[in-house]
């Protein structure tokens, strides 16, 4: 019988349509080897901070372990990093419901809340955020969410309006020492505007907002190259608001990228995507995030060096470098883990193709983590889950040690890859 030609391509057309919408419904499909892991991991971290709890003076925060000889660092309350343990404690709390976690997480706050009166530092979306953050959301006691918002009023009392970003840091000397900051606005600061847009929400007050949002949009007009590798610092006209200069504080040169610096502009205009719906942000997110997982110097097991041009030619470096103690670059397991973490939610927003890329890097970067090149046996490391970081390579300081804010971001990135994808 002669086929119908019209009626052929009709079929034909349908058929492909089906398999098309088909194929845009079948979800990711997690990995079950990997779950198996992160429920290994989730156990055994837990045992490890138990133990980390056991050594940690009361009213201290766990900071690093530097060895036997050095042993742990431990910082006061007012340190950037003061938020990372009790958050971390949190979520292994809801990892494997063991309560005695929550408690120490409770027990850490107490010392910790008088930060909210802090308005001498940008970092209290770190110190704040993650512990009273995750606090909040666990417990939902409206004390916690008070301390937050007092919080967001002493980070926004930093913010410059011709500027349009909230100061990093005060007045400080440049990396090599020539001249001064007067209003230095580093990437890391995308990371404390999800506490204003907490305040927001929870105040009905647009204001913390409007300033985390035009936060953003400077950040992403001058710290973000056109490839969408990203400057570490850039030093404003606190009376103009103009660009005094686009420099480096903690990477290898002014023109480099900073593995950390990627990893937390990639975090935040997620974040910040994922509160406005702006998709500016999701496009900057995206972009910096195919800069990180594209680049010809990212290792096999996607933990990244921890500067990606380290050594490289073409990069000078901008601080005394001592390339014979280097020889081989240090890893960042921070940065790998803060970049598993972002992927993990980019994926949610983005196409099916970008979507499987990002949550496929995802799965390499924790099973790596999660292998016993970073992770160390319980009772060892100083208590810490993971080993191999970099805190500040150009001071020399916390050089290939663990770090309280990878292991919050690693157990973080396990969290979500179990719970949240669909």
């Amino acid at each position: 019988m002669k086929k119908h030609p019209i009626l052929s391509n009709s079929i034909a057309v349908l058929f492909f349509l089906l398999n098309a919408a088909y194929a845009q419904e079948v979800p990711f499909r997690k990995d079950k080897e990997l779950l198996k892991i992160i429920e290994k991991s989730l156990g055994q971290s837990a045992k490890q901070y138990s133990f980390l709890q056991s050594i940690t003076p009361e009213d201290r925060f766990p900071k690093t372990y530097e060895g036997t000889e050095k042993g742990s660092v431990t910082s006061t309350a007012r340190n950037w990093t003061s938020g990372f343990y009790p958050g971390t404690l949190i979520y292994l709390y809801e990892g494997t419901n063991d309560k005695e976690l929550l408690h120490e997480a409770e027990r850490k706050l107490v010392f910790l809340e008088g930060q909210k009166d802090n308005k001498n530092t940008h970092d209290l979306g770190f110190m704040m955020y993650c512990s009273f953050g995750n606090a909040y959301r666990v417990a939902k006691k409206e004390e916690y969410k008070d301390i937050l918002v007092q919080a967001a009023r002493s980070l926004v009392s930093r913010y410059n309006p011709k500027v349009g970003s909230i100061q990093s840091w005060n007045r400080i000397k440049s990396l090599d020492g020539s001249k001064y900051w007067d209003f230095p606005v580093i990437i890391d600061n995308m990371m404390n505007l999800e506490l204003l847009f907490f305040a927001s929400k929870v105040t009905e007050d647009e204001h913390f907002k409007n300033i985390a949002v035009q936060h953003a949009q400077t950040t992403m007009r001058n710290h973000v190259r056109p490839d969408y590798s990203s400057y570490h610092v850039v030093a404003y006209n606190p009376e103009t608001g103009g660009v005094n200069s686009r420099e480096t504080y903690q990477g290898f040169a002014h023109n480099s990228t900073w593995a950390r610096g990627q990893g937390w502009g990639i975090y935040g205009f997620t974040m910040v995507y994922r509160e406005t719906g702006d998709k500016r942000f999701l496009e900057t997110a995206q972009g910096m995030a195919d800069f990180f997982l594209d680049h010809g110097n990212l290792p096999e097991d996607k933990i990244p060096y921890w500067d990606f041009d380290a050594g490289r030619p073409g990069f000078q470096p901008a601080f005394p470098y001592d390339a014979s103690k280097y020889k081989v670059i240090p890893r960042d397991a921070s940065a790998g883990a803060l970049v598993a973490s972002a992927l993990i939610e980019l994926a949610g927003y983005s196409d099916k193709e970008k979507k499987q890329k990002y949550l496929h890097a995802a799965e390499t970067m924790l099973k790596s983590l999660s292998s016993a090149v970073y992770t160390a046996p319980v009772g060892e490391n100083g208590g810490f889950i993971l080993k191999h970081s970099v805190g500040n390579l150009t001071k020399d300081r916390e050089v290939d040690v663990p770090l309280s804010y990878a292991d919050y971001y690693y157990v973080e990135a396990m969290l979500r890859y179990k719970n949240n994808i669909k």
